[in-house]
C-alpha cells in the first residue's frame, strides 16, 4: 500500500485569512479561510462548526484516488491502522490561520462527556507555524479565578483579562487538553493535531454577534486550575525530537537535511501523519514496496501501519511534524 495524500477540506471562517495560499491549498487572495482539515474520518460534525455533515478525507493519489479514508479503512483496516482500535482514523489534523482572533472556547471535559452522549473529548496541540509581531494564544485561565467570577466576566464581556496570554513564537508546541479555555490570537497560523471531535462551546466571541455563544456547558466543563505558561515544547537543532502529546496521540519533530537521506521507522504498529512543514522531498519505499512519492510543504501524508519504515530524501532542508496515534 502507498502512503496516503488527501484533497484538502478548507473551512470558510469569520476569523480566517489567506495565508493558506502559501502552504499548497487553493485559496484565493483575500479569501477568508481558516480551516483547511489535512485528514478527518468524522461521521458528524457540529452544526455551527463544520456544518452539521460527515467528514471525510478523500484520497488524492493512486492507486486509491477518489476513494474515501472510511472505505478504504473498512476494506484494508489492519493494513491501515494496524494495532489502533477503532472503525474510524483516530486524528483530525488541520492547518489553522488565524486573522481575527478566534471565539474563546472549551471542548468537553471527560465529566462532561460521560454524561452527555453527543459531546466528544477534544484534545488538541498547536504546533506554531508563523504569527505577527505582538502575537498571542491564550491557554487556560489565571491563578485565583473562580467559576462565579469567570461566568460574571463572560457576561460582562471582560473574561479575556482571566485568561492566560502566551506571546506565540513560531517554533513552540502547545498542549490543550479538553477542558482547556482557550483561543488562537490573531496573525496566528498553527498545524493543529487533535482527537476526532467537533464539539465546540463558544465562551466569548470578540463582539461577533453573528455565531451562538454556549456559556452554560462552558461553564460546566472548563478547568479553573491555572496553565503553566512555560510548560511549551520546542524542537531544538536535533534532527528529531519528541514533543510530547496527549493519552491519545505522541508528536514528534523531524530535521532532515537536503541529500541526507533519512529511513523514519514506526515507532509500534500504528499509522502515522507526516506533516510537511519545511522544504521538499520524496518518500521512499526501503524494499520497493511503493512507488516514490513526491511531498511539498503544506502537504499532509499519512503513513498506513504496513509502511513500517519510509525513506525521506529531501531535496531541501525538510521539516515534518509526525502524529502517532496511541490508542490500541
Amino acid at each position: 500500500m502507498q502512503p496516503l495524500l488527501f484533497q484538502p477540506m478548507l473551512k470558510p471562517k469569520v476569523w480566517g485569512g489567506d495565508r493558506l495560499r502559501h502552504w499548497g491549498k487553493p485559496v484565493a487572495q483575500g479569501a477568508h479561510i481558516g480551516e483547511s482539515w489535512e485528514i478527518a474520518d468524522l461521521g458528524s460534525t457540529s452544526s455551527d462548526g463544520a456544518g452539521g455533515d460527515a467528514a471525510r478525507s478523500i484520497i488524492a493519489n493512486p492507486p486509491h484516488a477518489g476513494a474515501s479514508l472510511h472505505d478504504l479503512i473498512r476494506d484494508h483496516r489492519d493494513a491501515i491502522m494496524g494495532n489502533i482500535k477503532g472503525e474510524s482514523f483516530p486524528l483530525l489534523i488541520k492547518f489553522l490561520d488565524a486573522r481575527e482572533n478566534l471565539s474563546v472556547q472549551v471542548h468537553p471535559s471527560a465529566e462532561y462527556a460521560v454524561t452527555h452522549a453527543d459531546a466528544h473529548l477534544k484534545f488538541e496541540s498547536w504546533f506554531i507555524l508563523d504569527a505577527e509581531p505582538g502575537a498571542v494564544i491564550y491557554k487556560g485561565v489565571r491563578e485565583g479565578i473562580m467559576k462565579s467570577r469567570f461566568a460574571d466576566h463572560i457576561r460582562d464581556g471582560t473574561v479575556v483579562e482571566d485568561l492566560i496570554a502566551i506571546p506565540a513564537r513560531p517554533g513552540d508546541c502547545h498542549h490543550l487538553p479538553s477542558g482547556t479555555v482557550h483561543a488562537l490570537g490573531a496573525g496566528v497560523l498553527v498545524a493543529e493535531v487533535q482527537t476526532p471531535s467537533d464539539t465546540t462551546f463558544r465562551v466569548f466571541d470578540w463582539g461577533r454577534t453573528d455565531r451562538a455563544l454556549h456559556i452554560n456547558q462552558a461553564l460546566e466543563c472548563a478547568i479553573m486550575s491555572p496553565t503553566d505558561p512555560r510548560d511549551i515544547r520546542r524542537p531544538g537543532d536535533a534532527p528529531t525530537t519528541a514533543l510530547g502529546g496527549t493519552a491519545y496521540y505522541d508528536l514528534i519533530h523531524h530535521r532532515i537535511p537536503a541529500r541526507e537521506p533519512r529511513t523514519l521507522s514506526a515507532p509500534s504498529n500504528a499509522p502515522r501523519v507526516w506533516m510537511m512543514l519545511a522544504g521538499s522531498a520524496t518518500i521512499e519505499s526501503a524494499n520497493n514496496a511503493f512507488n516514490p512519492l513526491p511531498i511539498a510543504r503544506g502537504t499532509t501524508a499519512l503513513i498506513p501501519a504496513c509502511i513500517s519504515a519510509a525513506r525521506v530524501n529531501a531535496h531541501e532542508n525538510t521539516v515534518i511534524l509526525e502524529a502517532v496515534p496511541t490508542q490500541s
